[in-house]
C-alpha cells in the first residue's frame, strides 16, 4: 500500500482498467477511495490505483501507511 494505490489479494478476476470504490474502516478511522484496476495478476490479485481520496480522507490514509512503514510492514507495490 502507498499514497498512490495498493494491491488486493483474491481470486476474483477484473480486467484492466475496471474501476472500484474501496471502504476502510481503520484505527485512523474511515477512508474512502476510488480506484482502477492497473495490473492483475491471475489466482493473486488486483494492483489498483487511487484515482481519487477525499481531503478529509488523506490525512488517515497517510497515517495508516505511515503505521505500517513505522511497524516495518512489508508493503506491496501498487
Amino acid at each position: 500500500m502507498s499514497l498512490g494505490g495498493l494491491f488486493v489479494e483474491t481470486s476474483k478476476s477484473h480486467g484492466v482498467g475496471s474501476t472500484a470504490t474501496l471502504d476502510f474502516l481503520v484505527r485512523e478511522g474511515q477512508i474512502r477511495a476510488d480506484a482502477v484496476v492497473r495490473r492483475v495478476e491471475p489466482s493473486r490479485g488486483l494492483g489498483l490505483k487511487f484515482t481519487a481520496v477525499s481531503k478529509e480522507d488523506r490525512p488517515r490514509l497517510a497515517a495508516l501507511i505511515a503505521s505500517y512503514s513505522f511497524a516495518g510492514i512489508h508493503r506491496s507495490r501498487p
